[in-house]
């Protein structure tokens, strides 16, 4: 049962109003997704320039808190070590950042990019080399310094200064006191939607894939939205089952698990395959990535007008990952305790982008050249059945397919079991007053809710409705990422300031220190005023 007493207003807020949505959706699904389109087209174009840019200075920011002088700042005590090792850190970072997203793309993106590039002549050489690099753009560096500034941003505020770990907390330097009151309770209402409708994006996803898979296992599943449908409502189950053991049992086995079966899927693909031009399409493709990579993120078209391949891709992924970094930034600061701000942003940011980067290499490749060697099999299927029967219909053409195609089904279900119950342990924090290990109760209401917004979207517009909402969601978020972001630089150049005067007392003579003392001290007691009350120790 839920202990009203850990129930803050920000949920008695939230569930209220998403359940009005959830409701809409369910008696008026045509109306739902003639509304979302409406507002889809006119924030992508009228704002899409702002994602850009928003996106671009995330990147810029984590270069600066890579190579600039806060890098030495630990998230924690001076003598606080890693609360996981770096296997299981990164094993959290893959599963909640997007491990549903690269089972779902890996071959989808590239042959779709193929067909259908941004900018060369499609079937060419040119247009596979286009698609490759474009797949490594949206799943880059991008998404991953949008999670690390946000997850930096807790991490800092609540394992340094002890302060709640709440997305308002981090606006404490902007805003004093208020962000205690009714605008941080708005602030983290917010968050709360973008991670609904971000968390929801990828259960679509997955039970899409899942149910195009089963029907590609198993005679007599057909590929339907009712068969979506059950299989939300069973793994649901699974993940609210999963999500009553805690972070230490559940997500962390789970995401073990998760790391283990896509290594063994790559690998299977990569050593069957035509490896050598996987190898190369790997060290080609980076250095493209990198080559291009200030257009590619600027780029909107202007003067050939043409925005197709903006809005529904480079925007939408954009949108998505901001809607998710809420979510993926609370759950890293979560188990990030302990690491120095330059170990935790390379950690965040250059590890996933490498992974992701040879998973899109080997699956790319591979699905590219079953598609040529069979006169465009893959794209046919996507467009008669949907992108989410891509994966296994190159996963038939592999040897065992039915053994592989089985493995396929239950790393999705295992990806999508761990990101629903990751889910439902950042709401519950951001519902409870940032409460570390929030209830057994608050975690299942919120995992029926993720259900529940999941199948409405498909219900009233398919993966397409879905990423409409999720465009949306984002677009007042990135809003308040950017003062958050803010908040962040204000706090550490405090810190950074007065640890620089501890420095120079140890350094200089007694009269310098004497002198430097009542600085010190103002300085002191300026910056804890900017900071929220404690947590619970007990927390912590």
């Amino acid at each position: 049962m839920i202990k009203s007493k850990t129930i803050t207003s920000v949920f008695w807020v939230s569930i209220p109003l998403i359940s009005v949505f959830i409701i809409w959706g369910a008696f008026f699904p045509d109306n739902v997704g003639y509304v979302l389109g409406i507002v889809d087209s006119f924030i992508s174009k009228t704002f899409g320039w702002f994602y850009l840019m928003v996106m671009t200075g995330f990147v810029v920011l984590a270069l600066y808190l890579i190579f600039g002088p806060y890098g030495r700042i630990k998230l924690g005590k001076p003598d606080d070590k890693p609360e996981y090792s770096y296997f299981t850190w990164f094993a959290f970072l893959f599963t909640a950042g997007m491990g549903v997203g690269l089972v779902f793309y890996g071959v989808t993106e590239p042959v779709t990019h193929y067909y259908s590039p941004p900018s060369a002549d499609p079937e060419t050489i040119a247009a596979a080399e286009e698609s490759m690099q474009y797949t490594l753009f949206h799943w880059g560096f991008h998404p991953w310094a949008t999670y690390a500034v946000l997850a930096l941003a807790l991490a800092y505020f609540k394992f340094r200064h002890r302060a709640p770990a709440l997305i308002s907390s981090a606006f404490a330097p902007l805003i004093g006191d208020r962000s205690k009151g009714a605008l941080g309770v708005a602030i983290d209402t917010l968050a709360v939607f973008a991670t609904v409708f971000g968390i929801a994006t990828s259960l679509g996803l997955g039970a899409t894939q899942i149910t195009a898979g089963l029907n590609y296992t198993f005679e007599g599943i057909p590929n339907n939205l009712i068969t979506n449908l059950i299989v939300i409502f069973v793994i649901t189950i699974l993940f609210m089952l999963s999500a009553s053991t805690g972070i230490n049992r559940g997500i962390r086995y789970l995401s073990w698990t998760n790391i283990v079966l896509a290594v063994a899927l790559m690998l299977f693909v990569f050593i069957l395959g035509n490896s050598v031009r996987m190898v190369e399409s790997f060290t080609t493709t980076m250095g493209n990535y990198m080559q291009n990579l200030p257009n590619m993120t600027l780029g909107m078209n202007t003067f050939t007008g043409d925005r197709e391949f903006l809005n529904s891709w480079t925007l939408f992924y954009w949108a998505w990952w901001i809607g998710w970094s809420p979510f993926v930034g609370t759950f890293i600061a979560r188990v990030s305790r302990g690491r120095t701000i330059r170990e935790f942003v390379i950690g965040v940011t250059l590890i996933p982008v490498i992974f992701s980067a040879f998973w899109f290499s080997v699956f790319g490749i591979a699905g590219l050249e079953m598609d040529q060697a069979q006169g465009g099999i893959i794209h046919q299927l996507m467009n008669e059945a949907g992108n989410e029967v891509a994966l296994f219909a190159f996963l038939e053409s592999q040897p065992m397919a039915a053994v592989v195609m089985g493995i396929a089904v239950l790393l999705i279900a295992s990806f999508f079991v761990t990101s629903a119950d990751s889910g439902t342990f950042v709401l519950g924090m951001l519902t409870t007053g940032g409460r570390l290990n929030p209830g057994t109760g608050v975690k299942i209401i919120w995992g029926i809710v993720l259900a529940g917004t999941a199948a409405v979207l498909l219900w009233s517009g398919g993966l397409t409705a879905i990423q409409m909402a999720m465009l949306i969601a984002a677009f007042p978020f990135a809003i308040l990422m950017i003062f958050m972001c803010i908040s962040l630089l204000k706090a550490l150049k405090s810190e950074h300031d007065i640890l620089r005067i501890e420095r120079k007392q140890r350094e200089h003579d007694p009269q310098f220190r004497e002198n430097q003392r009542k600085e010190l001290r103002r300085r002191r007691e300026g910056f804890k005023k900017t900071l929220p009350d404690a947590d619970d120790e007990k927390e912590l």
